[in-house]
């Protein structure tokens, strides 16, 4: 939806200015000169009708860089993923799997998964975590029967806080599910997360903060 938003919103810049300089320059033409302007172009149901001539490339050069900077400032996202496993190849009983989430504070919500909300609003999710198994929504109607893998913890940024604070915030709740649940903490490609591994992934988030700004 966000792709689709700019998209209608470049459209629009483009229509604008071009009225505006075909606006200009019909002021500035003889009468004869105007009709010219008229053409036959084809419309979406195929049929022929009588348009003035709207160029897209009409609009002035700032306008379309300015434009395409801002589609890439609005697609600029990253999101950094933990995994946390049960040892042996062993699963994590479903209940016992909630109650650990709940004890850090993560609540069940959108999606079917659990989250960490910025306070009260529930709009501002911190990060969030999803079971293995596909579609990673938890069922918590029938969560006792369920015996499952080990989950993904995930954040997304931009976010509501800042992106090292909201790391920082996922690595203490990784750690403490670690040890409640007595399971392996991996990083997104499935690796044991080594202190070297964590410190080039808040490292990576520093730098996208940075260069984002910079954007």
């Amino acid at each position: 939806m966000d792709g689709l938003r700019w998209l209608l919103l470049l459209f629009g810049v483009l229509v604008i200015a071009g009225v505006y300089l075909y606006s200009r320059r019909q002021r500035d033409k003889p009468e004869n000169d105007k009709i010219k302007d008229l053409r036959v172009s084809p419309s979406f149901g195929g049929e022929e009708t009588e348009s003035v001539n709207l160029e897209p490339v009409d609009a002035p050069e700032g306008d379309k860089v300015a434009t395409s900077e801002d589609q890439q400032g609005a697609a600029l996202q990253k999101i950094v993923t933990l995994r946390l496993i049960a040892r042996d190849g062993g699963t994590f009983r479903g209940d016992e799997l909630i109650l650990s989430l709940r004890g850090i504070g993560l609540r069940h919500g959108k999606f079917g998964i659990f989250h960490r909300f910025d306070g009260n609003d529930e709009d501002r999710t911190i990060f969030s975590a999803a079971s293995l198994i596909e579609p990673g929504s938890f069922d918590l109607a029938n969560i006792k029967e369920q015996e499952i893998p080990g989950i993904s913890l995930f954040l997304v940024l931009p976010g509501p806080v800042d992106g090292v604070e909201a790391f920082d915030s996922m690595m203490a709740s990784a750690r403490a599910l670690a040890q409640s649940l007595d399971a392996e903490l991996l990083d997104e490609s499935g690796s044991t997360l080594s202190i070297q591994r964590e410190r080039y992934m808040r490292e990576e988030i520093i730098q996208y903060q940075h260069s984002n700004l910079v954007a």
